[in-house]
């Protein structure tokens, strides 16, 4: 059976994070990783058919009006609702993780020093 690539999102406007979990990710050789910097430019590429997206909570610190990451997840869940959802937040609150998942995410993944440890841990299942 052939290998498949995994075509991962990331959605963060913290372009160090991102940049550091992009390249953290890229480690793989089997996965595929686009950086967006705002949910809107994921929205657009969404005809890309991402595996995972793994979705900041909060997106509006860089672009004025943009939308948040929960506005965000709403949309992709709407245009495709088999796409993982991962939530990524600096956040440790058990009301917006429950929140995310009853909105369709698959995980809410705490920014911290074990949050890239268990974003692999999700993409291997």
């Amino acid at each position: 059976m052939p290998v498949k690539l995994k075509n991962i999102f990331i959605v963060d406007d913290d372009k160090l994070t991102s940049m550091m979990l992009s390249d953290h990710l890229q480690e793989n050789p089997l996965n595929n990783v686009t950086v967006f910097h705002t949910g809107e430019e994921c929205i657009r590429n969404l005809q890309l058919n991402p595996d995972v997206i793994i979705l900041d909570y909060n997106l509006s610190s860089e672009v004025r009006d943009a939308a948040d990451g929960m506005e965000i997840l709403q949309q992709i869940k709407k245009i495709d609702p088999d796409v993982h959802v991962i939530m990524l937040s600096s956040q440790d609150e058990y009301g917006k993780a429950l929140q995310a998942i009853v909105k369709g995410a698959l995980e809410y993944v705490v920014k911290d020093d074990e949050a890239f440890k268990r974003i692999d841990h999700i993409l291997e299942g």
